[in-house]
């Protein structure tokens, strides 16, 4: 069995020129593994060649140049076996507004060659809470419905790659969370899940390991954990006994206050201990009524690595 879900050597993708647009090269050798089973993030500023990285794998962009497998299957080798290996969630909300979503799914459940036996359209319509929505026009669905509706779309062939490009995107917090908690399970089954998503807070919470993308070239892949340890800095929130008017300056550190009335202190551990931290407070007036503190986020790495 092949170790990877999906994998890419030196995978390059060049736009040509179109009249008075410049050639551009969307990605420029690109060299990353999946593993199966994992949940993966893949991140990147709008523009980064993520989306172009995707459509190659779904064939709706032919490559210029490289590799690319999934599921084992080299996509130009054996393009119906790897189309077949992965489902693939869009951004756009692209569903016919005159078809419901019992004939969405049946229809591409027949474009995938599943026969009507082992087709699991009220299964999978039932998971993402669609069912009463069976036979209603996909106009009538709301935005978060319809995303749903994309991600079973993704699902009646029972892929073993799952790929959620901005699934969340519209999406309210309790249509959310059904959805990750729907896709944690698919993962303990064994589907292996690829996301794209700007909020980095559920790529930190997610994923396994994360990838970032940025101009084209990769910048990072390694497991969240470790990514997250190149950042050393920590922040020690402070919620004041009394409310401050300005942040005090401090010797050696960034103090800003919050919109919620906190005193935001960064400092790094390795540097300056938290006590030392909580000294310079006391020294500065500040009486402290209650205090936390946070580690590296996400964010902090992926401004670090793409700015």
């Amino acid at each position: 069995m092949q170790e990877y879900a999906l994998r890419a050597k030196g995978l390059t993708k060049t736009y040509k020129a179109v009249g008075p647009t410049a050639a551009k090269q969307a990605l420029k050798g690109i060299d990353l593994a999946v593993p199966r089973g994992s949940i993966f993030g893949l991140l990147g500023p709008n523009g980064a060649g993520k989306s172009t990285f995707i459509n190659i794998l779904a064939g709706m962009v032919v490559k210029s140049g490289g590799a690319a497998e999934i599921w084992g299957f080299d996509i130009e080798q054996n393009p119906r076996q790897a189309r077949a290996s992965i489902g693939i969630v869009p951004q756009e909300l692209s569903i016919d507004p005159f078809f419901t979503p019992g004939e969405i799914m049946d229809l591409q459940a027949g474009m995938y060659g599943v026969p009507k036996s082992q087709r699991r359209t009220l299964e999978i319509l039932t998971a993402m809470g669609l069912d009463d929505k069976l036979d209603a026009y996909a106009r009538t669905l709301s935005g978060g419905m319809r995303r749903r509706l994309l991600v079973a779309k993704a699902l009646v062939h029972n892929p073993p790659v799952l790929v959620l490009d901005e699934p969340t995107a519209g999406v309210d917090i309790e249509l959310r969370r059904q959805l990750w908690d729907y896709v944690l399970e698919l993962n303990k089954a064994g589907v292996t899940i690829v996301l794209t998503t700007h909020y980095l807070e559920e790529a930190e919470e997610l994923c396994d390991t994360i990838a970032i993308i940025d101009q084209g070239e990769l910048r990072a892949c390694d497991s969240t954990q470790n990514l997250l340890s190149q950042i050393d800095n920590k922040t020690l929130l402070v919620r004041p006994a009394s409310p401050l008017a300005t942040a005090p300056s401090l010797d050696g550190l960034d103090a800003k206050l919050t919109e919620d009335g906190r005193l935001a202190v960064t400092y790094n551990p390795g540097l300056i201990p938290a006590g030392a931290v909580i000294a310079q407070l006391n020294e500065n007036g500040v009486d402290i009524a209650d205090l936390d503190t946070r580690g590296a986020e996400l964010e902090n790495v992926f401004l670090k690595l793409t700015s």
